[in-house]
């Protein structure tokens, strides 16, 4: 990886044909800052990797010297009728996009060489994705559009449809927009091995260029892009990174001084006024809620509150609405129809909306990269900045985006994370090389290894995925599932096995699983209460309580689509039913909250008073008055009631009873829910084990609690005892049982084409696959290997994507060794970091109002120990 460097060009590339630099000046002033480099490198045949906000010209930088070629190409008569641009984005609703914004270009610079008396052929631009109409899909496979644009599945179905790939055999350049949104899920880690196989078809070394919002490490995203030319070499890249020249204009607003004591209305009403406010003061803006229903709150309470301004020009955008009532959103946007738009996460990405001023964001979006992409949205044009505002009204957040909005601002970013060794995507790619054509064992596996994704794969793992591939395991036949390839080992080769495993694999391709909601009934009486969406009852064991329709009531065990329930009014619950719709905290901005923390902790322990944090905090953060005094009041009251704030480096176990008489062991750590999620859970198996008791869970990003019988144990020797624990193991045994694993191993079955979402025109329904894959685990499990390939796959997507075991592991290294210091205080009441996660296990049976209160009887009584 290069990273370019120098001012940079002020002009066109010197041998641009005439016409092109003509429109390109007619239509702009001068170049944007990636388009100084970008044009030269890829000119040279460089792969690129262009990293720069949002309006900032990256399309253009992609494709102007493609575009060149190309009429360069029509006037000498040499522009052939095949594919020369392959451009891969994440959403339809992008490649629309840029086909309309490709039309500009292509008709205005023939426009100009047409005027000069030049004839040159029309340089096409076509999309193909799972909406394109047959007759359009005919009309490409008989005269291709020179500029190919399409999503990942569809790149995938392309390259294993008969006539279609030979459009491929002389392509000449990649483009993957939105790459930072592809790489770090099992969608990009499919894509890089379709980027391999193209590089396999063309007789020509693809440049490959990648486009990208603000990421880091953004070698890692190149390192992503280029893959490796053999095992040990990998191919180069240039990494153009001008993320750093739109300014940002950030600040976060608390809507009043005492968070604690301002009833719930105030807080309301004021926050209301200032999102109103706001928005009145500007002429576009974008709201990001974090949730869908947060969404749909908002939205109806601007029309209610301020029925004469907010009519028609406010709307919803989340992904629970309809294509068409989306795709009408953002038109009107882009149409300056509409004053304010408000999403949850589906405006994230660079969907043409037209021109945003001000971007508000309601709570933390918990990511700093996620942070600065959302109000990248903003301000689209090159020399203005961006503009942000954050709205918090809680303390915790507060003190999160305090620290999110300063990390933006200097560039200190969250790191991707790109899965590796998915071998359910792998076994999906063999059925797919396998239908072209015969392959050599070792050509594929060091096909497959140029891929990033892959690098690391063993010879051995390989070889395993193709035995299942090949149908070598008589318990899956019995069960019917059958070999999609041949295998000879002698000679070490495969291909297709049999007509049908074209038609398999096209109609099964992809990543992103079916999903439904589950039904929930009583266990007694039968009685239907309501509906759970699967991401929820992935966080189920049974149990658990949890709340639907106002009433509680304990998960006892799922089948099919079916969830049984015991009513339990008298019990609070321990998982909040927002849970699957939250954002986890990164666990790069837990370490960052983690040292503001302990800053803080200094300032207090030398003698600083509120005021003094107050205004540090106003020199050095992007914050409003209410804002720096929560924070400042906040960790105040931590210090003097405990005289231990806890940060990343110094975790508190504070042990304390709840009103049943039940001990709660909260675990203030600050590594976000992912991080959480693993260490609650080994620590509650090794609880567990240890004390002969069932141990609940409660996490969320600050922390968790383990929930148990009373009984008299010391909880530093019991953490420190299973330190001799893996924890990988541990979590094997916990997580075997529960329903995500019953639902992860159902996802990585159907990516493995072990169960087909749909076979000769049928689609098999979600309750359908789930009951085929509840009896496929156990098959593989009891009759094969507990370690076969689609299960030891599912744990990894547990342990590393859906939680975070590495960070996790490396956690309880540090305690162990001391890097990490850790001790147990019993409290009673307990502390006001703790105060959150004991409300959160009751805040789905209390209202709002009940919840403030419950806060301000806890604050008070804190309070009193501190003043008595």
């Amino acid at each position: 990886m290069e990273f370019v460097e120098g001012e940079g060009n002020e002009t066109l590339p010197g041998d641009f044909e005439s016409y092109v630099k003509d429109w390109f000046w007619k239509n702009f002033d001068e170049l944007t800052p990636p388009q100084k480099y970008s044009f030269n490198l890829i000119q040279e045949g460089n792969n690129s990797l262009i990293c720069a906000p949002t309006g900032t010209g990256k399309t253009l930088s992609a494709f102007l010297e493609m575009i060149n070629k190309l009429f360069r190409m029509g006037e000498k008569g040499e522009l052939e009728d095949r594919i020369y641009v392959l451009y891969v984005s994440p959403l339809r609703a992008l490649d629309n996009d840029i086909e309309r914004n490709l039309s500009k270009p292509l008709e205005g610079i023939r426009e100009i060489a047409k005027e000069r008396g030049k004839e040159i052929p029309e340089v096409r631009a076509g999309v193909r994705t799972g909406d394109t109409p047959q007759k359009e899909r005919s009309k490409q496979l008989e005269k291709p559009p020179h500029i190919l644009i399409t999503t990942p599945e569809t790149l995938a179905i392309l390259l294993s449809t008969k006539k279609f790939k030979e459009n491929f055999k002389d392509l000449e350049y990649v483009i993957v927009d939105e790459i930072h949104s592809l790489c770090d899920s099992k969608r990009g880690t499919h894509l890089s091995l379709s980027l391999e196989r193209l590089e396999e078809m063309t007789s020509n070394e693809l440049v490959r260029i990648g486009l990208s919002a603000t990421q880091a490490p953004i070698e890692e995203i190149g390192r992503y892009l280029a893959g490796y030319e053999s095992r040990d070499s990998a191919r180069g890249c240039k990494i153009i990174d001008v993320s750093e020249t739109k300014n940002m204009d950030l600040k976060v607003l608390t809507p009043v001084e005492d968070l604690i004591h301002s009833p719930p209305g105030e807080i309301g009403d004021k926050t209301y006024h200032e999102i109103h406010d706001l928005i009145q003061d500007h002429s576009s803006t974008l709201i990001f809620t974090n949730t869908r229903s947060g969404t749909e709150r908002v939205v109806n309470n601007l029309k209610s509150r301020w029925p004469d301004e907010y009519r028609e020009n406010v709307g919803a955008h989340h992904s629970s609405m309809s294509r068409e009532e989306r795709i009408d959103v953002e038109e009107s946007l882009k149409r300056g129809d509409m004053k304010v738009v408000v999403t949850s996460t589906s405006l994230e990405l660079g969907i043409d909306i037209g021109y945003i001023d001000l971007v508000i964001q309601l709570g933390s979006p918990k990511g700093i990269a996620r942070g600065v992409q959302r109000v990248g949205r903003s301000g689209h044009k090159v020399a203005e900045k961006a503009k942000g505002r954050f709205v918090v009204m809680d303390r915790n957040d507060a003190l999160e985006v305090a620290e999110l909005a300063k990390n933006a601002k200097e560039g200190n970013l969250d790191k991707v994370r790109i899965p590796t060794n998915c071998l359910d995507v792998l076994s999906q790619h063999i059925v797919g090389m396998g239908v072209n054509r015969k392959w050599g064992i070792g050509e594929a596996y060091d096909l497959v290894r140029r891929a990033y994704p892959f690098r690391g794969l063993k010879m051995d793992a390989f070889e395993e995925v193709l035995r299942y591939v090949a149908g070598e395991y008589a318990a899956l036949e019995d069960q019917k599932v059958y070999g999609k390839i041949w295998v000879d080992w002698e000679d070490r080769v495969f291909g297709r096995r049999g007509k049908l495993t074209r038609m398999i694999y096209m109609t099964n391709i992809g990543t992103i699983p079916d999903t439904s909601f589950f039904r929930v009934h009583t266990r007694k009486g039968d009685r239907y209460v309501g509906t759970l969406d699967e991401e929820f009852l992935d966080r189920l064991e049974k149990g658990d309580i949890f709340t639907l329709g106002g009433s509680t009531y304990e998960f006892r065990y799922a089948r099919g689509m079916k969830v049984r329930v015991d009513p339990k009014p008298d019990r609070s619950p321990t998982v909040p039913s927002w849970f699957s719709e939250m954002l986890p905290l990164s666990y790069e901005l837990g370490l960052e909250i983690g040292k503001l923390r302990g800053k803080i902790r200094d300032m207090y322990k030398s003698g600083d008073g509120r005021e003094d944090v107050k205004n540090w905090l106003l020199d050095n953060y992007y914050l409003d008055e209410n804002t720096a005094f929560s924070i400042a009041s906040y960790l105040w009251e931590q210090h003097r009631y405990l005289n231990f704030i806890p940060t990343h480096d110094d975790i508190l176990v504070e042990e304390t009873y709840d009103e049943r008489g039940r001990k709660n062991v909260i675990f203030h750590t600050i590594y976000g829910r992912r991080v959480h999620d693993a260490l609650s859970r080994f620590f509650a198996s090794h609880f567990s084990e240890e004390l002969g008791v069932n141990v609940g869970l409660i996490i969320d990003d600050n922390g968790f609690v383990l929930t148990c019988p009373d009984r008299d144990f010391d909880v530093e020797e019991l953490v420190a005892e299973s330190f001799s624990k893996d924890i990988g193991d541990a979590l094997k045994g916990a997580v075997r049982k529960t329903e995500l694993m019953k639902r992860r191993f159902r996802h990585v079955a159907s990516r493995a084409l072990m169960i087909l979402r749909n076979y000769k025109g049928n689609k098999k329904s979600v309750s359908r696959q789930q009951m085929d894959a509840h009896v496929l685990l156990n098959v593989c499990e009891e009759k094969i290997d507990p370690d076969f390939p689609i299960i030891r796959e599912t744990y990894r997507e547990i342990m590393e994507d859906y939680m975070d075991v590495d960070h996790a592991k490396d956690v309880l290294e540090k305690m162990e060794n001391g890097d990490i210091s850790f001790r147990a205080i019993s409290t009673e009441p307990p502390s006001p970091f703790a105060h959150g996660l004991v409300v959160q296990g009751r805040s789905d049976v209390m209202r709002l109002k009940d919840k403030k209160e419950r806060l301000r009887k806890l604050h008070d009584r804190v309070m009193e120990k501190i003043e008595g």
